[in-house]
């Protein structure tokens, strides 16, 4: 019988659309679900002579070309081990399961040594770009072997989404769970920039009153400049979706709770397990958990009313300045992101390549936004890959931008609207480009009570004192 290029277990809408993308771009795709009949109705809607079903685990396995490669799309933890240990008995040494799921990256490397060991390539991709990136073109970030992207590098670039000069949004990230991190840390970043368009929706509501469709104008125009993006472009349907139940915009009637799959959450403890500063990311994730506490926070909201008042900016100013402050708090972010992936390349022996990684997340990502093509040229401009704010181009842009984006902050604690991630970012650029902190306080009191020791900045060596 005639053997498909390529298979795809797992026919939930992400898994669905990635079969279909693949297929369309010509290579042969043969899809399996555990569940027969959703098989059957995706074949019955979408099927071509490219695309076809398989009925079990066993036809499956015979219907794909040898050396096989198997994507999978379910759901991450234990379901991807449960696939895994189906097809072992049924693949052989040479064939490649590749994870498109969102796997912690520790899964991966685990995954990874384990089919090693039976001689079988293992790949953790990072797929970004939900649904629609999925099917007409996502960002891909695979780890793995050398020899396990050439096996796949024909299909991936016909799939992925195109940067901003027309080549594939996708690139080798390395070894391992390095794909799976890089996604992980595009997921962080993403939530801090969510954070931060949502913090200034509520400065221009709360403060100046604005409605939604006037926010959305506001936002419209940003996406004409700096910061043109995905995020900022669907914010302004968002905004403006008039609700079905009311009248007025639907905004004003989600309930103000957010959920979170636990890619941010991951990041966040990634840093603290580094010891690498990301407060920006973290912020946006207390800050989902902070919504969360809507009982809690009517009741307290009774107990501490925070007096209106009056604002001494204009709202044409507090718009501009705005536009900075958010500038400055993604570059902040990004910075962050970055130095996080590279002490993890360095630790666990990833090359890795920051001016490849924010080429790669130039379409088809959730992240996508002109402020990669800067990054990517910076970064081209520098090798070693250094700190973001090492480079000129970024100093130039973070000086431009601080002034307002301090404006920002006091504008919002002056009106007890929380900004946490606007104003973490502005806190982390405050303190790595500071010659002295603090510190040398807490050094002393670690000493005194606990005689943990400091050093000196006079001599070399650790010192210890017997305090008074």
């Amino acid at each position: 019988m005639n053997q498909s290029h390529i298979g795809l277990i797992g026919l939930a809408v992400m898994g669905a659309n990635l079969a279909r993308n693949i297929a369309s771009k010509g290579f042969s795709t043969l899809v399996y679900n555990r569940t027969t009949e959703k098989t059957d109705e995706f074949i019955k809607e979408f099927g071509t002579e490219n695309l076809k079903g398989s009925k079990n685990l066993e036809e499956f396995v015979e219907g794909l070309e040898k050396p096989r490669k198997i994507i999978i799309m379910v759901k991450a933890g234990a379901a991807v081990d449960a696939v895994i240990d189906q097809l072992l008995p049924l693949i052989e040494k040479g064939d490649t399961i590749i994870d498109c799921g969102n796997s912690h990256f520790g899964d991966t490397i685990e995954r990874t040594k384990k089919l090693q060991n039976k001689g079988i390539y293992f790949v953790g991709c990072g797929v970004s770009g939900g649904e629609e990136g999925a099917l007409n073109g996502p960002s891909l970030m695979p780890g793995g072997t050398g020899e396990s992207w050439e096996m796949l590098k024909d299909v991936w670039e016909a799939i992925a989404a195109k940067d901003f000069s027309g080549s594939p949004c996708v690139t080798h990230i390395g070894r391992d769970g390095s794909g799976h991190y890089v996604k992980m840390v595009h997921n962080g970043i993403e939530y801090a920039v969510m954070q931060m368009i949502a913090e200034a929706y509520d400065l221009l509501k709360r403060i100046y009153e604005l409605n939604p469709k006037q926010i959305a104008d506001v936002f419209e125009e940003y996406n004409k400049g700096d910061l043109a993006s995905f995020l900022f472009e669907i914010s302004i349907p968002v905004l403006t979706q008039k609700d079905e139940f009311n009248d007025g915009y639907l905004i004003d009637f989600i309930l103000d709770k957010a959920g979170q799959k636990g890619t941010g959450k991951w990041t966040a403890i990634e840093a603290l397990d580094r010891g690498v500063g990301l407060s920006t990311v973290s912020e946006a994730v207390f800050a989902r958990v902070n919504s969360s506490y809507k009982d809690q926070r009517i009741q307290l909201s009774k107990s501490f009313s925070k007096s209106r008042k009056d604002v001494k900016t204009s709202l044409e100013q507090t718009v501009k300045n705005l536009e900075k402050a958010l500038y400055g708090g993604m570059l902040s972010a990004y910075a962050q992101g970055y130095e996080l992936i590279k002490l993890a390349a360095a630790e666990n022996n990833w090359e890795i390549n920051l001016s490849e990684i924010s080429r790669i997340w130039q379409g088809g990502c959730i992240i996508r936004a002109d402020i990669l093509k800067f990054l990517t040229e910076a970064y081209v401009k520098h090798s070693g890959n250094p700190h973001l704010f090492e480079m000129e181009d970024i100093q130039n842009a973070l000086m431009k931008s601080q002034d307002a984006w301090r404006e920002v902050v006091m504008l919002s604690v002056t009106h007890g609207i929380p900004t946490p991630s606007l104003t973490s970012g502005l806190q982390y650029f405050d303190a790595i480009t500071t010659e002295r902190l603090p510190a040398n306080m807490i050094q002393g009191l670690r000493d005194y009570f606990g005689a943990h020791t400091y050093q000196r900045t006079d001599r070399e060596g650790t010192f210890h004192t017997h305090w008074i």
